[in-house]
Parts: structure tokens; C-alpha cells; sequence
């Protein structure tokens, strides 16, 4: 085997033009878009990475809103029992302070008629008694017609009454 070292040399000028031509006209654009392309699915990844992380942290802000609007309405429901129970309590001691008001006042009202009717009474007992002894000065009469008068009168204020 014979090498012409001719057509060698020939053969390598020749490879390196047309890697040359390659490099320049194929090669670059061909790199180029490929290193655009591997930007672009970085830059996507990325994107895509900062989505998720943000879809993450408003879930978990969420559950945190969610979690503090249960806690407010539970504080509302027990702070509206207590108010109630409260009120109710007022409620009750209010109607309890006036049914003793008006026990007192009936207690009261009662004794002055009781009171009323002692000195009505004992009024009418005097007057009679007045009343008996003038008819007695006036008459002037035996025991029993005095007896009799007596009973009499007696029998007339029992009756009054």
C-alpha cells in the first residue's frame, strides 16, 4: 500500500475547509438555537419552579385565613353564648328584684288596710260604746232591759260588719 501524500494533504485541506464551512455556516446557527432552546427549558423550569413555590406558599396562606376564620367565628359563637347567658341572667334577677318589689308593696298595701280597717272598727266600737252608754243614761233602766239593749247593739254591729 502506497500513500500519496498528495492527495493526503489534498484530502485534509479539503476536511478542514469544509469543517470550517460547517463551523461557520451550520454548526453556529445549529448551536445557537440549540443553546436558545436549552435557555428556554431552563428559563420554563425555572418559571415553573416559582409558580409552584408561590401556588405553595398561597395554599399555605390560605389554610392559615381559613384556620384564623374559623378561630374568629368560634370566639363570636362563644362570646355571643356568654352575652346571651348574660342577658338571660340580667333578665332574671331584674324580674326577681320587681316580683319582690311588688311582694313588698302588696305587704305594705295590705297592712294599711289591715291598719285601715282595725281603726274603722274600732271607731264603730267606740260610737256604739257611746252610742250604748248614752241610750243607758238615758233610759235608765233595769239589769236585764240593760242586758237586752246590749245584745242588741252587739247583734247590730255583728251584723254591720
Amino acid at each position: 500500500m502506497h500513500i500519496e501524500w498528495s492527495t493526503f494533504f489534498i484530502q485534509i485541506v479539503a476536511f478542514l475547509i469544509l469543517y470550517l464551512l460547517l463551523q461557520k455556516l451550520a454548526f453556529g446557527p445549529l448551536f445557537g438555537m440549540m443553546e436558545k432552546r436549552r435557555q428556554l427549558v431552563k428559563d420554563q423550569i425555572q418559571t415553573a419552579e416559582n409558580s409552584r413555590k408561590q401556588a405553595e406558599q398561597l395554599l399555605e396562606e390560605q389554610k392559615q385565613a381559613l384556620q384564623q376564620t374559623r378561630k374568629e367565628a368560634h370566639d363570636i359563637i362563644e362570646q355571643a353564648k356568654q352575652t346571651s347567658t348574660k342577658q338571660a341572667d340580667e333578665i332574671v334577677a331584674a324580674a326577681r328584684a320587681e316580683a319582690a318589689r311588688v311582694k313588698e308593696e302588696a305587704v305594705r298595701d295590705i297592712e294599711n288596710e289591715k291598719n285601715k280597717a282595725v281603726a274603722a272598727l274600732r271607731s264603730q266600737v267606740s260610737a256604739m260604746s257611746v252610742l250604748i252608754a248614752s241610750k243607758i243614761i238615758e233610759k235608765q233602766i233595769d239589769e236585764k232591759s240593760q242586758e237586752q239593749l246590749v245584745e242588741h247593739y252587739l247583734k247590730e254591729v255583728g251584723g254591720n260588719q
